[in-house]
């Protein structure tokens, strides 16, 4: 292997690596949901003052319950920090979730 090639190979994977980098913050920085997106719905639902349940919201998203609990947890706690609060209340609905301001 001549030197030349080896330096092209190193220029070609920086150029690689920093594209990669560079995607990675621009993924970053678009972690708000889109307008009418189901996330965005679910966020929605969750700023109402009275919350919603699991059941609530798998029957207006058209998701099993344990799809809801898993993007509570994952996207919006995890991925955007947001703090939902639960909270047992009455018999007949059980256990209501919200975003806590």
């Amino acid at each position: 292997m001549s030197k030349s090639s080896n330096t092209a190979r190193t220029s070609k994977k920086a150029a690689r690596t920093k594209g990669a980098a560079k995607s990675k913050a621009t993924a970053k920085a678009a972690s708000t949901p889109r307008a009418e997106s189901k996330q965005a719905r679910l966020i929605a639902m969750l700023k109402q003052p009275d919350g919603a349940t699991i059941a609530e919201i798998a029957k207006a998203l058209e998701w099993q319950p344990h799809t809801v609990r898993g993007a509570i947890a994952g996207a919006l706690k995890k991925k955007l920090g947001l703090n939902v609060e639960s909270e047992k209340v009455e018999l007949s609905r059980g256990r209501v979730y919200r975003i806590a301001e």
